[in-house]
């Protein structure tokens, strides 16, 4: 991913429009943490993540020119004035997608305590249509599952691992956190803390509960030797195992299991959703099982499962 764009040239919003200024983007750690959010808490696609870091990198290069500011200094005002010098050359797509990555960085810093004001909440935006999330068929998350070596201690972690993961849809910062005093092996249910310190209970099933109880007996104490750790999951230096480790684990049982869809952080999470629903489950209880706190948030993937059923009726139907 490249992280600069070429200098390029603007017209300065002032009184005289015919004059020119060269402005460089600038590379912000602000952006680089938000970035890595993005691509840890909501999958999002390289594409997707690139069109985020170009938009802010000319916002924040054209805040040091213009105004000799930086991100976490921001107003109201000044974005006003960056989207009104914007306006005349941009497409309204490209100001819509322009407000919605600027509205996710400032929520992201405010619940970071980066800020202590969103400056975009008053400024209005015309809603962009949201994409259907990526998801794996039953088969692909078979051949997924299956991909670990549980002959080897980190083999049979990394299958429970990807067994919880897709039985309960959890985020995968929600997986890495879990703690041995969260389980409840006997119930078969484990309590989440998700976004913005809310917990729910998600009930486990039994694939998953004897592939964690397998991993705890053979796999934990193996990994850990003479460690001690508060974590379910756990690494050979006795800590949680982070995001990027886990994320990186997927791509490999990916590659092993010959499957050739982009994956993403969320893939697993987006398959548990689409599964339910495609199995007849009620919305209200994927919201809740997903930690959702907006219906609408969850409704997205009733989208996915109608465009399941067009695709294979195009497909098998005479008159498809």
């Amino acid at each position: 991913m490249k992280r600069w764009v070429n200098s390029f040239r603007i017209k300065e919003m002032n009184n005289d429009p015919k004059k020119i200024i060269k402005t460089i983007p600038i590379k912000d750690k602000v952006i680089d943490e938000f970035i890595d959010h993005l691509w840890l808490e909501d999958g999002l696609s390289k594409n997707t993540l690139n069109s985020y870091r170009f938009d802010l990198e000319l916002f924040s290069g054209w805040l040091t020119k213009i105004l000799q500011k930086n991100i976490l200094d921001v107003s109201q005002a000044d974005i006003q004035q960056y989207l009104s010098f914007k306006f005349p050359t941009s497409k309204s797509r490209s100001i819509s997608r322009l407000l919605a990555t600027l509205r996710r960085l400032f929520r992201y810093l405010l619940r970071e305590n980066r800020v202590k004001i969103d400056p975009t909440l008053e400024i209005m935006s015309p809603k962009i249509p949201k994409s259907l999330p990526k998801s794996l068929s039953e088969e692909e998350v078979e051949l997924l599952l299956n991909s670990p070596n549980v002959k080897s201690f980190s083999g049979l972690r990394d299958k429970a691992m990807l067994e919880l993961l897709y039985a309960c849809g959890l985020r995968v910062s929600e997986l890495v956190n879990i703690l041995l005093t969260e389980l409840s092996m006997t119930d078969g249910i484990i309590r989440i803390t998700g976004k913005g310190s809310k917990t729910r209970l998600v009930p486990m099933g039994e694939e998953a509960v004897d592939w964690i109880k397998k991993y705890i007996d053979e796999g934990r104490k193996n990994i850990l030797k003479l460690k001690t750790s508060k974590y379910l999951f756990v690494t050979i230096r006795g800590s949680a195992m982070t995001r990027q480790a886990f994320w990186y684990l997927i791509k490999r049982y990916s590659i092993i299991a010959e499957i050739k869809k982009p994956m993403s952080p969320h893939i697993l999470r987006h398959a548990f959703a689409t599964h339910l629903i495609n199995h007849g489950a009620d919305l209200r209880v994927v919201q809740m099982l997903l930690g959702h706190s907006d219906i609408s948030t969850t409704q997205i993937y009733t989208h996915v499962a109608r465009e399941r059923l067009k695709n294979i009726h195009e497909h098998h139907h005479p008159r498809g």
